[in-house]
């Protein structure tokens, strides 16, 4: 038996008690590390790509454009296909062993095609038409290391967040939500600050040490983001892969076909249903009938096991299971009306070729690099949240003597009214641009700097700020409290789903604008030569696009009907009016 002593340091030290030694406080800023360091490097080779792929493999504006929007579609995309692995296979901690080293591999191959002289074709002056194209052997390797960089991105990104929470629910530091909450907040923070420094330092070292160095400090980030993981491998909580949510809402979709002969009845209290054990929810929504099916028992003997469980789960389910998808496939249409704003902020060689054109000299001796503008976006939306939430929102609660605050819905409509507006200035900015460089006797030379101040591109980015803002984090909040709380991972994944369609749908777009307009020989809009393209005119084109995406998310929400925030405003409404009364 101890002495006093020994049992106040063990009270006073809970890290000597604790049952469980693993997980806690400790391991999140490996975590942390590791999702920073790996965001920082693929940020930071995002911006100039195009540069590089113009410039190195002699590729024309649309085809290299079209290789990034690919690119950016695989790695938002491939995140939902991890955490689909990851929660019913694999398990987290390999999920995201397993990006690291993929990524890492993607990053040095990359690297590598700045090294080799056999990985390039010939260097060639963009004025020239009978430039060397790259060959089948120094695309693929170009295309796999992009390729292994989304893949790793999505065994990373799928996992991390929900694999540093896991820490905290089952280590042995601290169950309090005031942790989660705080862990939460410095992971967002985290990748913020990464994304700041990539588009800055990263692309400021590629404009000034050429590629060579400019890639290979993402390399060495990389190898940093696996090196902080992989070291505290032996405190990390890993727990087995477990039956996914997805899986469960695909099992609602069979088990709907399977019993598509069964007949409903017109009052819902006459079948048997099948509830999740311990829930409150015994019978499922008049909203789309046909998936109760799915639901309902019709033998119990062979049905459940004597445990109350569905012995066929592929062919009953739980009436939870049939609520969740019902709400997913309800904000399917609103989710729809976030894809033609994704498109618009998916552009994001063209304001690098329109910067690289224009004069960005902030003193005679520094100029701003032309991929590193997309910081005045991230500053814009710091800036918006801060000034909402801590001035906005208090001062205009304190008017109104209640709380007071923009609905979701009107966040997200706002929102898409600033994307419209971003497009219509960076259309103003790219004819003024073209005009100048038409007077000036240059407009044959692409690469020639027009007596224009790059600081005419900054009303497109902090547009482009507030737009996303409004819309796109009035999105995510939108997903998490309309869904219900066990489809927070389905809430998260649908973001990245809608960014990886918006980056196809601009592909589509920008390939159909070039293939119409070049029709009869003719220039084009968007051709490699942005002084010869009528680039203000493609701008104008993704306004109105904006402009009817903004037409169809107001009948969206007229059909959606009101949300649960404006169910429960009306409700409390209506009780202070009946206790008034």
């Amino acid at each position: 038996m101890g002495t006093h002593s020994e049992e106040k340091n063990m009270i006073t030290e809970p890290l000597l008690i604790n049952k469980n030694p693993k997980g806690g406080l400790r391991t999140l800023p490996f975590i942390i590390a590791n999702e920073a360091f790996e965001r920082m490097a693929s940020m930071g080779l995002m911006p100039n790509m195009i540069l590089y792929l113009c410039g190195e493999y002699n590729m024309e504006t649309t085809a290299g454009t079209n290789v990034l929007l690919i690119w950016t579609a695989a790695t938002n995309f491939l995140p939902i296909i991890g955490a689909f692995l990851a929660d019913s296979c694999v398990g987290r901690y390999p999920m995201i062993g397993f990006g690291c080293i993929t990524c890492l591999l993607g990053v040095v191959l990359l690297w590598l095609t700045t090294i080799l002289s056999q990985a390039q074709p010939p260097a060639c002056d963009q004025l020239r038409s009978d430039c060397e194209s790259a060959t089948w052997s120094q695309l693929m390797l170009l295309y796999s290391a992009l390729g292994l960089m989304s893949l790793g991105g999505g065994g990373i990104r799928s996992s991390s967040l929900a694999f540093g929470a896991e820490q905290l629910e089952k280590g042995d530091e601290t169950k309090s939500k005031g942790a989660l909450q705080s862990y939460f907040s410095w992971y967002y923070v985290s990748v913020l600050a990464s994304s700041m420094v990539a588009v800055t330092c990263i692309v400021y070292i590629q404009d000034n040490l050429g590629w060579k160095v400019g890639f290979g400090v993402p390399a060495v980030m990389t190898l940093l983001s696996a090196l902080s993981f992989f070291l505290a491998s032996p405190f990390y909580v890993q727990s087995k892969a477990n039956t996914s949510l997805l899986t469960g809402l695909i099992q609602v979709l069979v088990a709907s076909y399977k019993n598509r002969h069964i007949k409903l009845s017109s009052q819902t209290t006459e079948e048997m249903y099948h509830p999740r054990k311990g829930s409150m929810l015994l019978v499922p929504s008049e909203n789309l009938r046909c998936l109760n099916k799915a639901c309902i028992i019709k033998h119990p003997g062979q049905d459940l096991t004597p445990d109350r469980r569905a012995s066929n789960p592929w062919s009953l389910c739980t009436v939870d299971q049939v609520e969740e998808l019902k709400a997913l496939i309800k904000v399917i249409p609103l989710w729809s009306t976030g894809i033609m704003i994704a498109v618009t902020i998916s552009q994001s060689s063209f304001p690098v070729l329109q910067a690289s054109t224009m004069d960005r000299h902030i003193t005679p001796n520094f100029e701003i690099p032309s991929g590193s503008f997309g910081i005045f976006t991230i500053i814009t939306v710091i800036l918006w949240i801060g000034f909402y939430d801590r001035i906005l929102q208090p001062i205009a609660s304190k008017i109104r003597g209640k709380p007071c605050q923009l609905r979701l819905k009107q966040r997200m409509g706002i929102g898409l009214l600033f994307s419209t507006a971003s497009m219509a200035a960076w259309a103003i900015t790219e004819t003024v641009r073209r005009n100048i460089a038409i007077n000036e006797g240059i407009s044959d030379d692409p690469r020639a700097v027009v007596k224009m101040s790059a600081m005419w591109v900054l009303p497109y980015h902090v547009l482009s700020g507030l737009a996303m803002a409004f819309n796109m984090i009035g999105q995510i909040e939108f997903y998490y409290s309309e869904l219900p709380r066990s489809m927070s991972s389905i809430a998260s994944a649908l973001h990245g789903l809608g960014m990886s369609v918006a980056s196809l749908v601009a592909s589509f777009i920008m390939n159909a604008v070039d293939e119409i307009t070049k029709r009869g020989g003719k220039e084009g809009w968007i051709p490699s030569n942005i002084n010869k393209g009528r680039y203000d005119y493609y701008y104008w084109l993704l306004a109105g696009l904006n402009m009817a995406s903004f037409i169809y998310f107001l009948a969206c929400c007229k059909a959606y009907g009101p949300c649960r925030e404006e169910a429960s405003e009306a409700l409390d409404e209506k009780d202070g009016m009946e206790e008034e009364c």
